[in-house]
């Protein structure tokens, strides 16, 4: 047992470390904001959902009480995401700024309002922590659904411009990583996710060695959409989301230019 923990303890710390990078991706993005002035052409949803992930896996953590590696990392996020999403609003039009508002309500407030309420006054410990931890694991499941939306770019571009390989390759090391966290914790609404996010994540960079010696493609109006990759952001199980720039670089966790879905966020596990 105590050597089970020890393992747990290192892949969490690792777990942690490359989260924390994933969750800084988005740093270029918001420097071309600072410069412009504006966020016009952005999204905010990314941004959002990674948050209200965070907060889910947090309240888990709390709930659990042997997860304090779920709790580091997750803060963290909560953090930086509240830094986007101010700077994004800050520098918002107004219509933005009013879908930006609408979206955190329905998430973090509503819907993690709805969760906390639901769960948190049943009698059974055992009950409540098993309910949140089967949102918690659905959540993240449709998190890392999202690459599918990248993935189709990819092979009906047959472009990789927008799935940074080095981006992809910390995806997966970091699903690697929680994954082994939670089966060694025996906890399978941390594990089971990141089962799906590894596989991916293999699937994009197979879809990367095929296609990337292929002339790019324009793809019309550029901009930012929900992706995977909660973001998680990481949000432990989820991947945090992402998007590339106009040149093909990393700004975002797995954000797509074109009309494609985009969820990490951190993921936190």
């Amino acid at each position: 047992m105590a050597l089970h923990l020890s393992w747990a303890f290192v892949f969490g710390i690792l777990g942690n470390v490359v989260s924390f990078l994933v969750s800084l991706a988005p740093l270029p993005t918001f420097y071309q904001i600072y410069k412009k002035k504006t966020s016009e052409g952005f999204q905010s949803i990314p941004y959002v959902v990674s948050l209200f992930s965070a907060m889910l896996w947090i309240y888990y953590a709390l709930l659990k009480r042997d997860a304090m590696l779920l709790i580091t990392i997750n803060t963290f996020c909560c953090s930086i995401q509240t830094f986007y999403i101010v700077t994004y609003f800050y520098y918002a039009p107004k219509k933005e700024k009013v879908v930006t508002v609408k979206l955190m309500l329905l998430f973090n407030v509503l819907g993690f309002g709805v969760v906390f309420l639901s769960t948190f006054f049943l009698r059974n410990p055992l009950t409540r922590l098993h309910i949140l931890g089967y949102i918690c694991m659905a959540f993240a499941l449709g998190v890392f659904a999202a690459p599918l939306g990248i993935m189709r770019k990819v092979i009906k571009t047959k472009s990789v411009e927008y799935m940074p390989f080095t981006l992809s390759v910390f995806l997966t090391l970091g699903a690697v990583m929680w994954f082994f966290y939670g089966l060694l914790l025996k906890d399978l609404n941390i594990a089971v996710p990141n089962v799906l996010g590894f596989i991916f994540g293999i699937l994009q960079m197979i879809l990367y060695a095929v296609y990337k010696n292929h002339p790019k493609k324009m793809v019309e109006d550029p901009k930012i959409q929900l992706s995977e990759h909660m973001c998680l952001e990481v949000n432990v199980v989820a991947p945090q989301p992402i998007d590339t720039n106009n040149n093909g670089g990393i700004v975002e966790a797995q954000n797509i230019k074109g009309n494609t879905t985009d969820l990490d966020a951190s993921n936190k596990v």
